[in-house]
């Protein structure tokens, strides 16, 4: 009984180290998800580019009006900085207070997922941690609305 509860207790214990996760990680995390949707709220291309690894690929599918088959679209690095200059120029892409709402699904010791809610899509993204900064290097994401991936 004592040798059942030690191999139990031995192995939570193992778990729970094995878990990388500090406060400094989650924090540093939660800013480069932030810095993603900020940098396109108020157009800041230097933000986007300080989110992402250069071999950031961003993804989602789409159906072809015409064809009526099913494409994925992807936006590299270079994209997204293009994106995040000149999305929202004009200030009427997104509402006064935009939603960011933000879930860490899994944080390890070089990797983390998160998904974040925005107005009208969310997106599921991959960060690595790579010489000690955590950087975006996937992001798959989907309009609320599936009409609008036609």
């Amino acid at each position: 009984m004592k040798f059942t509860f030690f191999i139990i207790a031995f192995f939570v214990i193992g778990t729970l180290s094995v878990q990388a996760q500090t406060t400094q990680d989650t924090l540093d995390i939660k800013k480069v998800a932030l810095a993603y949707i900020e940098s396109q709220h108020t157009p800041n291309p230097k933000q986007m580019e300080d989110a992402l690894h250069p071999r950031v690929v961003k993804r989602s599918v789409f159906k072809n009006k015409k064809t009526k088959k099913d494409y994925v679209s992807e936006y590299s690095a270079e994209n997204l900085v293009i994106l995040a200059e000149s999305y929202n120029t004009a200030g009427d892409k997104f509402p006064k207070a935009p939603r960011k709402d933000l879930k860490l699904l899994d944080v390890s010791a070089l990797t983390a997922s998160v998904k974040l809610i925005a107005d009208e899509w969310f997106d599921y993204m991959h960060l690595v941690k790579t010489n000690g900064e955590w950087k975006i290097i996937n992001v798959l994401w989907q309009y609320n609305k599936i009409s609008e991936h036609q």
